[in-house]
């Protein structure tokens, strides 16, 4: 097994710990919170933070960071590298520190502007206000902890970072369980929860950085020259590698004038499609970004040719068949999961139509993750930003469409219009990204990945067709317990897995095919 596919394995396993007790902690929050006013404000005043984080932490910043830090240890004095590291531990601190005053102290005002539809109800508005200055320095205490887990990927130590998210979700079931109990208003625990984990999420990385002799030692170097890199890189990234949060960021907007609920149900919704989505894109990515990286300073462009084809074939062997399962169990799942103590019936089926039509942007969600790092191991930023800002109009243009048309239809759940939105602007951002990178001989010719996608289509067809024989009625699952909705979820899906892995196998796929 090569050194790609084991780090990748590596990443993969530690999200799927993070992802399976992020799915424990929604679990808990629907069966204390439900789709109530107060889950709703929760989940807009940790919505914020959390784009902000995916913007300047995960996205933007870890996209300009990695290359930069990959070109200065390969080309520098490891005394330079270390200088690069400390001139950037202190600017981009110093930076969001003043940021998190500001949000903190703006934050009825942040409100007014991303959820306005709450402005109407002065109770709800508020809570959420008051859980955002608790929420808000997360943006700091996350981005350091991104910063830190940027240094050790660059030292291909993956399996730190990826295991970090696991203290989030820790904390929120922890405050949920013990301390939303004491409180006068239970559901401020879970604003406490997030601004505990990210205290624990930064200090649970310095003593890896400490063992590697990388602690850094935070100095201001904003004329730096590597820093100079990162700013200037990060700029157009901002938009390019976080499209898809402003667009979800969006849809929490329009969400927030829908009835009570639309924020939960979408907020669950999309949480389901975070598990695939992290546990296999966000891994791949994660490890494909400093090999690119690697590629394009030492290897030549045979090696990043063949990085980005290995990347995108496994993309369609494991999203395609995700997104066909997740559709056609979209229910059964949300079931099993939530609809337990205060989640009920209605809420697992809105949240199933929003996570349907999720779903079906799986493969171009991911493919992104991929496409853009293709253009950011190479510092260019440019290109993926210009594409995501018209993928970003795209679908803020077809939000107001599907929202407005579904409403006057008199549609029971225009929530999912917003779904709908962000899954096309997807496929628009991915189609646009290949083309790219096609020109630029990047990426092979579509007849490369025509074959092994006609395949994987044709397993997935008798996947589903198994899955559809084996599917039960949907009134009885709400009358099971949950060991039972369990156990008729593994019994749909473990032979659909089986169905799915004997068809490639009939049609010619082999070990060679997973391997870089």
């Amino acid at each position: 097994m090569s050194a790609l596919i084991k780090s990748t394995v590596s990443v993969s396993s530690m999200t799927l710990l993070s992802r399976l007790l992020g799915l424990a902690r929604d679990i808990v929050i629907a069966r204390f919170f439900s789709a109530s006013d107060a889950a709703d404000a929760f989940f807009v005043a940790f919505k914020i933070p959390n784009f902000l984080r995916r913007l300047f932490a995960e996205g933007a910043f870890s996209l300009a960071f990695v290359p930069v830090l990959t070109e200065y240890r390969s080309n520098y004095s490891a005394a330079q590298t270390r200088d690069l590291i400390d001139r950037v531990a202190g600017t981009l601190g110093f930076i969001l520190l003043l940021l998190s005053v500001l949000g903190v102290v703006a934050s009825p005002l942040l409100i007014g502007i991303f959820a306005a539809g709450f402005i109407d109800q002065p109770v709800k508005f508020d809570l959420t206000a008051d859980m955002l200055r608790l929420t808000f320095p997360y943006i700091l205490l996350i981005s350091m902890t991104a910063m830190s887990g940027g240094i050790l990927n660059t030292w291909k130590r993956f399996a730190v970072p990826a295991f970090t998210p696991v203290l989030l979700n820790l904390s929120l079931i922890g405050c949920a369980l013990w301390l939303s109990p004491q409180l006068e208003m239970p559901i401020t625990a879970l604003a406490w929860g997030v601004l505990i984990a990210g205290v624990a999420q930064l200090l649970f990385q310095l003593p890896f950085l400490y063992r590697e002799g990388l602690l850094p030692r935070p100095r201001w170097g904003w004329r730096h020259e590597g820093v100079q890199k990162i700013i200037k890189l990060m700029i157009p990234a901002l938009f390019g590698s976080s499209v898809a949060q402003i667009n979800l960021l969006f849809d929490t907007f329009i969400a927030s004038f829908l009835v009570t609920g639309s924020v939960s149900w979408l907020y669950y919704s999309d949480r389901l499609l975070e598990f695939p989505l992290g546990v296999f894109g966000v891994a791949l990515a994660t490890v494909v970004l400093p090999n690119l990286s690697q590629a394009h300073y030492k290897n030549g462009d045979d090696s990043f040719n063949q990085t980005m084809h290995w990347a995108i074939q496994l993309t369609l062997i494991i999203a395609v068949p995700a997104t066909f399962g997740l559709f056609l169990l979209a229910q059964p799942i949300l079931s099993t999961l939530f609809e337990y103590g205060a989640f009920e019936f209605n809420d697992s089926m809105m949240a199933a139509y929003s996570l349907m039509a999720y779903s079906l942007g799986l493969p171009a969600f991911i493919m992104i993750k991929i496409l853009a790092n293709g253009f950011y191991a190479r510092q260019d930023t440019r290109t993926p930003v210009r594409i995501g800002i018209q993928a970003m109009f795209i679908n803020m243009l077809l939000n107001v469409v599907f929202v407005v048309s579904m409403l006057q239809a008199d549609f029971l759940a225009p929530h999912v219009g917003l779904a709908l939105a962000t899954t096309a602007s997807a496929y628009f951002n991915a189609f646009r990204l290949a083309r790219e990178l096609r020109r630029d001989a990047i990426l092979g010719p579509p007849e490369s990945f025509s074959s092994p996608l006609l395949k994987i289509l044709s397993a997935c067809i008798a996947m589903s067709l198994l899955i559809y024989l084996m599917l039960p009625n949907f009134d009885l699952w709400g009358d099971w317990r949950w060991y039972r909705r369990l156990a008729e979820l593994a019994w749909m899906i473990l032979p659909a897995i089986l169905c799915y892995g004997t068809m490639l196998w009939i049609m010619g796929f082999r070990r060679q095919h997973f391997a870089p």
